[in-house]
């Protein structure tokens, strides 16, 4: 059973549960607690579909061994009798483990960085009848955009808190807590033999950034102009990915600068430190500081101070991401970049990924292009081979005729690989947008050879 503590209250049990687990016979260990609260309303064409509201909270034990064992428990009831299970668990998982090299805890400094931004107190006076006005706003404005709407499927708004504290028998102890809200629009529709569902969303830290009418238009917008899509001759194009779609491809590069990834033979990026992997136009940055965003923290899960590291500089790839194992193993640093939920060991992840901007605007970039494909879709991306990079995916989004953005595409396929890919990428433009912890603008890629008809 989920139970409200006070902050006193967290502290004191995550103390005491540092002391048994010495006393179980342990190393060393830290204790990640995390508490949220969150409330959900969507409308299915302006009646209440769902409406929900709900706290949860629970801790993670983990224990090391001076060998690199490693154990981990966690649960939801806070009383001392179910968290001490908790600690014997967590004990005898660590002492049931294989050996590791470089686990370590960290000896620095747990410093909240204030500056970063995470917490809006507005999110916290949301109201449900503000959520429902919303809602209602969103589903209304949708219907009322154009006449080719047949539903609006879902106008969806969510709201909530969430805060967690971390200590270690190293003698770190902080807490973090931050907001955010979202929200999104799914319509459905016709024109003719026509029929296409598709939405729109964003979320933020921030209630003044999320445009609910915004949001409502982008929805309608994408999904008419896929009206009446069809196929396109088989060829070699110039195609224009818009910042949503590039924002899923840098997803995937990210990912494959994972240490865990190169040291277990799983990126391509493997020993590619110092060479050009992508067009010189291509600056990628993961950076865990920026103010507001999702993806900002003050320290990772193992209590590094997160940082801003350069992936890739003008096409030459520049840095891995580390925690204090794989740092460890290459005899870096950490990048404070580790990742854990209360029932896993840290891991590496991304935190903020940006792809720098360039200085012409999507519109210059179109009007450049006498024929090619603008992308709004990939379908199948998860199915990219991270070590040799090949993949063959589906598209879709509308002809470019002479500068101009004509009509609907599907039904298309592109095959490469994914380092050609980026290495074709001829331009980068500046609408810079950022899509939860991902910010991406549109890009131009020359000679893609498209599957159609």
């Amino acid at each position: 059973m989920t139970q409200f503590l006070s902050r006193k209250e967290v502290e004191a049990l995550s103390s005491w549960v540092l002391d048994e687990s010495l006393r179980a016979g342990v190393t060393a260990a830290d204790v990640l607690y995390s508490e949220g609260s969150s409330s959900r309303l969507s409308l299915m064409d302006g009646e209440v579909e769902e409406c929900v509201s709900g706290f949860s909270a629970g801790i993670g034990v983990r224990t090391i061994m001076s060998d690199g064992r490693q154990g981990i428990a966690y649960g939801n009831s806070l009383d001392r009798l179910s968290v001490k299970e908790l600690v014997e668990w967590s004990a005898t998982n660590c002492r049931n483990a294989e050996p590791e090299e470089g686990i370590s805890l960290y000896t620095g400094k747990l410093i909240t960085d204030p500056a970063i931004e995470l917490e809006d107190p507005l999110i916290a006076e949301i109201t449900a009848k503000d959520r429902m006005k919303y809602c209602t706003e969103m589903n209304d404005y949708a219907k009322s955009l154009d006449k080719h709407i047949l539903s609006v499927r879902t106008a969806g708004w969510q709201d909530g808190y969430g805060s967690s504290f971390y200590c270690t028998t190293t003698g770190l102890a902080g807490w973090e807590r931050g907001s955010s809200a979202s929200c999104g629009v799914v319509v459905l529709a016709q024109d003719g033999a026509s029929t296409e569902m598709g939405g729109y969303g964003d979320e933020s830290r921030r209630l003044d950034e999320l445009d609910i009418k915004t949001i409502a238009s982008e929805a309608v917008k994408k999904t008419v102009l896929s009206l009446g899509a069809s196929s396109m001759k088989t060829g070699t194009y110039t195609v224009i990915i818009d910042s949503e779609t590039t924002a899923s491809l840098i997803d995937i590069i990210g990912n494959l600068f994972c240490a865990p990834e190169i040291h277990k033979g799983r990126s391509m990026m493997q020993d590619s430190l110092g060479t050009a992997v992508a067009s010189s136009c291509i600056t990628l940055i993961d950076d865990g500081r920026i103010p507001w965003k999702s993806g900002t923290s003050s320290w990772d899960s193992e209590g590094v101070p997160t940082g801003s590291t350069v992936l890739i500089k003008d096409g030459i790839a520049s840095s891995y991401l580390y925690n204090l194992q794989y740092a460890w193993k290459d005899g870096v640093k950490s990048t404070g970049n580790a990742c854990r939920g209360l029932s896993s060991l840290p891991d590496v992840g991304t935190s903020n990924l940006i792809l720098q901007a360039g200085k012409e605007s999507k519109e210059v970039l179109i009007s450049n292009v006498k024929r090619g494909l603008y992308i709004t879709e990939f379908m199948g991306l998860h199915t990219v081979d991270t070590v040799s990079g090949d993949f063959s995916i589906g598209a879709k989004g509308l002809m470019i005729e002479n500068g101009v953005l004509t009509h609907a595409v599907s039904g298309v396929t592109i095959a490469s690989n994914l380092m050609k890919f980026i290495k074709s990428i001829v331009s980068v433009g500046s609408d810079l947008k950022y899509f939860g912890s991902i910010a991406a603008p549109t890009v131009v890629v020359e000679n893609i050879v498209i599957a159609g008809e």
